[in-house]
């Protein structure tokens, strides 16, 4: 009887324990969560409880299984078999912490500053995200090296590891270039400000928001709802166009290629018009001008600005469309169109023209007039 009540007592006790000391903390940080509602912190730590609790039953039953004499055979396995689930508890619970408090941090900021200072606001968010995986990174490996030092064939090789460590450093240095590369690019671009979490980029002619940033690679959502994963190293080695640096207002430009008959003031009172119309146009500035002319067109460009470059892309897009409908509408003529008419001479041409029965000018051959010298 005792060879069953004792490793029931020993077994459920702990867990038992576990789970009401998981209960208390949790109702702990409900109640500080309710009341502390400007911080975040409470609610965020509540997502710990799992490794919270999985740690304190190993930790109990680590130190009483001994008691609980079963299996005694394989006492040694089953106290490594807990030690590592307690090592790997105890590093998840400290990644869930660590993740609590930066993401505690970084909301407290944004709530203070998104509206004054919104880029500086996507560029802590960076780099709160790329600090959370490089601490994820660092306990993982941490982890990873305790439970591998539970075992004493890696505490025997240790010395013969650490002899060769400088050998495998370079060896692994060369053999990890590019991703060394790569990892460096993410902290430089983190940390000297280069792109940002939402910033709105141009990379190999694609327009699209950033959407990730890792050490290694970043994520540009494009606005048909692709993502283009490239290397973080690419915008540390090439140029790239960042709309989002500096203050977000932008200039755009619109073309038409119109008759040279067309109402060009009239079109300047039409774009005033339709961009008062327009609630994506800031109101900064525009302005229409004849850039260019073919022998067929003329080429005319209106300027306009927006906020950002969402907004420049509507008020570009609705301009050009409404311009050409009132053309369309209004003066149809001014619509580029082929001439299929005879050119007009010039004044005092008229000997090298010779009409035709119906009344259509034709060109006939120069024919000087005799007795005259040529």
């Amino acid at each position: 009887m005792e060879n069953i009540l004792r490793p029931l007592t020993v077994v459920g006790g702990s867990v038992l324990l576990t789970l009401v000391i998981g209960w208390a903390t949790d109702l702990l940080l409900r109640k500080a969560d309710g009341r502390h509602p400007e911080t975040p912190l409470w609610g965020l730590l509540r997502r710990a409880r799992i490794p919270y609790q999985l740690l304190l039953c190993a930790a109990l039953l680590r130190g009483s299984y001994i008691e609980a004499r079963v299996f005694p055979a394989h006492r040694g396995l089953i106290g490594h078999i807990l030690t590592l689930v307690l090592i790997g508890s105890a590093a998840w619970l400290v990644v869930r912490i660590a993740a609590a408090i930066v993401e505690t941090s970084y909301t407290s900021y944004a709530h203070a500053r998104a509206q004054r200072d919104p880029a500086r606001v996507r560029r802590v968010r960076t780099q709160v995200s790329l600090i959370m995986r490089v601490v994820s990174a660092v306990v993982g490996v941490v982890a990873v090296s305790s439970m591998l030092l539970t075992f004493q064939e890696m505490r025997t090789a240790g010395a013969s590891l650490l002899a060769s460590a400088g050998v495998l450093g370079i060896v692994a240095g060369i053999a990890a270039q590019s991703t060394l590369s790569n990892m460096f690019a993410g902290f430089q671009i983190a940390f000297g400000d280069m792109v940002r979490i939402g910033d709105t980029v141009v990379v190999d002619g694609e327009w699209g928001t950033v959407e990730e940033v890792t050490l290694t690679f970043l994520t540009v959502r494009t606005w048909d709802e692709r993502r283009i994963t490239m290397p973080v190293s690419y915008f540390t080695s090439k140029p790239f166009e960042n709309w989002s640096r500096g203050t977000p207002q932008m200039t755009g430009t619109v073309f038409w290629y119109v008759d040279h008959s067309a109402p060009v003031d009239a079109m300047r009172e039409r774009l005033r018009d339709i961009l008062r119309s327009c609630p994506a146009w800031d109101g900064r500035a525009y302005n229409l001008t004849v850039t260019d002319t073919t022998p067929n067109t003329m080429q005319v460009r209106a300027l306009v600005t927006a906020k950002d470059a969402d907004d420049i892309w509507t008020v570009r897009v609705e301009v050009r469309e409404r311009m050409i409908r009132w053309l369309a509408d209004e003066h149809p003529y001014a619509l580029p169109r082929v001439n299929t008419a005879d050119a007009a001479l010039p004044p005092g041409r008229d000997r090298l023209r010779k009409h035709s029965p119906d009344g259509a000018a034709r060109r006939v051959p120069y024919q000087p007039v005799r007795g005259t010298p040529h």
